[in-house]
């Protein structure tokens, strides 16, 4: 990580951070009624309360996430984004993580762990989960990341959508 990178802004209340990833699972739980798998992210503004895009899961290439960066990346500046905050129903995956990083989004907030959702989903054709935190992806990058998660007071939730979907026939 570079020293002279500035830090990325954000709150990391964990009441801030639950309201915000409440609002990601809503985003998760319209997908799943769409007929996709249950993630949701939203991009928060450097205030750390205008959500400024949201994005549910496409299919198992386009993961909420890294739409979600990619769009990000084509509509603001990089600066704008470095002080933005990614808030994500579950750790994103190497793909994703690596998005985010390339998008220059600063932050991250997650609420349930890669690991916990393998434990869900076991070995599931459709989520062949990636033992690879995104920390790891991003301590091997330039930029001072900021990662929050996952977050105790809203991973339940998060899991109960997941339980439910990959257990269907």
């Amino acid at each position: 990580m570079r020293a002279d990178s500035p830090s990325p802004a954000g709150s990391s209340s964990p009441a801030d951070a639950a309201r915000l990833l409440r609002l990601a699972n809503a985003v998760a739980r319209r997908a799943m009624e769409a007929g996709h798998h249950p993630f949701g992210a939203i991009l928060v503004a450097p205030d750390g309360h205008t959500v400024l895009m949201e994005q549910g899961n496409v299919n198992t290439v386009n993961h909420a996430e890294s739409v979600l960066a990619r769009e990000a990346a084509s509509r603001y500046e990089p600066a704008f984004l470095w002080g933005c905050t990614l808030v994500t129903t579950v750790e994103p995956c190497a793909m994703c993580a690596g998005t985010q990083y390339w998008a220059h989004i600063g932050r991250l907030v997650y609420g349930m762990s890669e690991a916990r959702l393998l434990a869900l989903t076991g070995n599931h054709s459709e989520n062949p989960t990636l033992d690879l935190p995104c920390r790891e992806v991003f301590d091997r990058g330039q930029k001072p990341m900021q990662v929050v998660g996952p977050v105790p007071e809203v991973e339940e939730e998060i899991a109960a959508l997941h339980r439910d979907f990959w257990r269907r026939p």
